[in-house]
């Protein structure tokens, strides 16, 4: 192939952001994705009449996530208000027996959220610590006052009780994250900037609406696997099983490990920040019931932690028809068993039916007798399932961010150690612009700071 302007490989949602800008600056752009279908971790698989999100389960609104909801405003996806609703009743910690409501909350100081007091009370002091600081930027975590803490070191002065119960929680049933190993400062930035789960949405139509919405209006080659990426005089050569393709400039949105693979020639700083960049695998069960069962508790919640001491296998248990009630159909339900870091370690490479059945007896008692409803099972993993921040990953991060712009440029929440779906599309924008800075012959101009995403983009 000729006359291409930019090859991106990946069609998860940094790929089809980054597509979709080149793509409106002018550029002729073509992704490939190995997979059958677009989506990445935030796909949806349509099976016995639910929509099942095997990724990202939901986000937070416009102030929380701003690259997002620019292109969800620019496809037209907010036109109809039912198209990307609230999240009602999110979540949840288990304690005593039942679920506690309102974690992440204000209303959680007032009912307990599932802390005592005291636990409350030490909550309330680290997030004036933290607002203090004043430097918490999820998109240069690097240069937070935090430095290289690891999220244990962060909440260790705390009562206990806000370790076990909500960061530990938090950090494993939805990074997958060790508090031990993981930095604080993108743990940190990212909730600063999330705000509470009172806000939370999703996308009525599957998780998936948003990549699926790009991908329409975009060159998007599935089943197509890439095998290496090589940058020359030429341009650069996208090879693959299925024929290689040539390109001025090209974009790599996969996992890190996945990209250093591809592209061995990084220069060091990349490459150095590539191999630091480790992944925590991800491990979810997804039970299709024939009646909508929750967690025991007061009223149905959406997603509840499962803290270690009340099962160290289980990370969060979520019932996706609390989510919306288009996730199952009527009178059915729909839930997911996630594990903990320590789960996905001693069960990812188990046989499907394995996992299935050890997940399904621990969940009974958070939902009795839900082995009995269940009528379809579907186990997902995610090899690469979200990027570690740990502290080497943080030190190297500002060298990989001051590279000059050049004809091969990375897409991915992992280059800026935001382990969500914000930090993919943003860096789709941020690598759309410098792409088209090296086509400019503006390679200093990219590397003065990370962009911000989409308006940076020339024409």
């Amino acid at each position: 192939m000729t006359g291409l302007d930019v090859a991106v490989v990946g069609a998860g949602p940094a790929g089809l952001a980054a597509a979709h800008a080149l793509a409106e600056a002018g550029r002729t752009v073509r992704v490939f994705e190995a997979a059958a279908a677009v989506g990445g971790r935030m796909r949806t698989v349509r099976e016995h009449g639910c929509l099942i999100d095997i990724g990202a389960e939901m986000f937070p609104g416009p102030p929380a996530y701003p690259a997002t909801w620019r292109l969800i405003s620019a496809l037209g996806l907010d036109a109809d208000p039912g198209a990307v609703p609230r999240v009602p009743d999110a979540l949840a910690v288990w304690r005593g027996g039942r679920t506690r409501p309102h974690v992440g909350r204000p209303l959680g100081l007032l009912t307990g959220a599932g802390l005592p007091l005291r636990a409350r009370l030490d909550l309330v002091r680290l997030q004036v610590r933290l607002a203090r600081l004043g430097d918490l930027d999820p998109r240069h975590p690097e240069h937070t006052s935090l430095g290289t803490a690891t999220i244990a070191e962060l909440v260790r002065p705390y009562h206990p009780d806000l370790r076990e119960y909500l960061v530990h929680p938090l950090v494993g049933g939805f990074f997958g994250w060790d508090p031990e190993r993981s930095a604080a400062a993108p743990f940190a930035a990212h909730l600063a900037s999330t705000g509470g789960s009172g806000g939370w949405r999703t996308y009525r139509d599957g998780m998936d609406a948003l990549a699926r919405a790009l991908a329409a209006r975009l060159d998007v080659v599935t089943g197509h696997p890439v095998t290496r990426v090589a940058a020359g005089p030429g341009g650069v050569r996208i090879e693959s099983p299925r024929g290689t393709v040539t390109a001025r400039a090209a974009v790599l949105a996969v996992p890190a490990p996945v990209a250093a693979r591809l592209h061995p020639d990084a220069p060091p700083a990349v490459a150095a920040y590539l191999r630091a960049c480790g992944y925590a695998p991800m491990l979810r069960v997804s039970l299709v019931l024939d009646r909508p069962l929750a967690p025991r508790g007061t009223r149905p919640r959406f997603a509840t932690l499962v803290p270690d001491a009340a099962d160290p296998l289980l990370g969060a248990i979520t019932a996706d028809h609390r989510k919306h009630p288009g996730r199952a159909p009527g009178g059915r339900g729909l839930l997911s068993l996630i594990t903990s870091p320590r789960g996905t370690a001693e069960l990812v490479g188990a046989p499907d039916d394995a996992v299935a059945n050890r997940l399904l007896a621990r969940a009974e008692r958070f939902v009795p007798g839900v082995s009995r409803h269940v009528r379809h099972v579907r186990v997902t993993r995610f090899r690469y399932g979200l990027p570690e921040a740990t502290p080497r990953a943080l030190r190297l991060r500002a060298g990989f961010a001051r590279r000059p712009a050049a004809a091969v440029e990375y897409a991915g929440d992992w280059t800026a150690l935001r382990p969500c779906s914000e930090g993919a599309v943003a860096s789709g924008g941020t690598a759309a612009a410098r792409v088209a800075a090296h086509l400019d012959g503006r390679p200093a101009l990219a590397a003065a700071a990370d962009p911000d995403p989409v308006p940076e983009v020339s024409r």
